[in-house]
């Protein structure tokens, strides 16, 4: 026979299952009426899915300039930062140090970007190099354009509200 914590906790779990179940129905629901997928029950799951997708309209609307969005997206970093160090851009762009360590080639040989030693023969400090710039300048019509596309398909209030949310999702959980 089960103690009275373990039916609570039993009681408890159901609940929670019961609750999930029924709030995701009804987001799946209403996601079938609307055309949008259904509601993952898992938070990073629905975030991810969502940040390929995203991805994947930038990586079209840039393509003819053969850069990625990753890639657009450190040389606008680097625009704006001047020269910071590589754990600095990590921190800014949220990038663990061997990620952002694999991208930096490919852009430093295209010419996109320079790296110097710092005080310490381990930090290193990146700049943008003219070409980058060249570079930067000529692909920002493309991402201007993706950033029109993802506009119009959510409305500039949820837009808006998109940025907030996702800046308070990522200030909440940490770097």
């Amino acid at each position: 026979m089960k103690s009275k914590a373990a039916k609570k906790n039993n009681l408890t779990i159901a609940t929670l299952y019961m609750y999930i179940h029924l709030i995701m129905g009804e987001q799946n629901q209403l996601a079938q009426t609307s055309g949008a997928l259904p509601t993952l029950p898992c938070a990073c799951a629905n975030l991810r899915r969502a940040a390929r997708a995203v991805s994947r309209l930038y990586n079209q609307e840039l393509r003819c300039q053969q850069i990625e969005i990753t890639q657009f997206t450190i040389l606008m970093a680097l625009d704006r930062a001047g020269e910071i160090s590589q754990g600095k851009l990590g921190e800014l762009l949220g990038l663990d140090s061997t990620t952002l360590t694999r991208m930096l080639p490919l852009l430093k040989k295209r010419g996109w970007i320079q790296e110097k030693e710092g005080e310490d023969r381990r930090y290193r400090i990146l700049a943008l190099t003219p070409a980058g710039r060249t570079n930067l300048r000529q692909a920002m019509p493309y991402w201007k354009r993706a950033q029109e596309r993802m506009q119009a398909a959510l409305g500039e209030q949820t837009m808006s509200q998109l940025s907030g949310l996702l800046a308070l999702v990522t200030s909440a959980v940490g770097q």
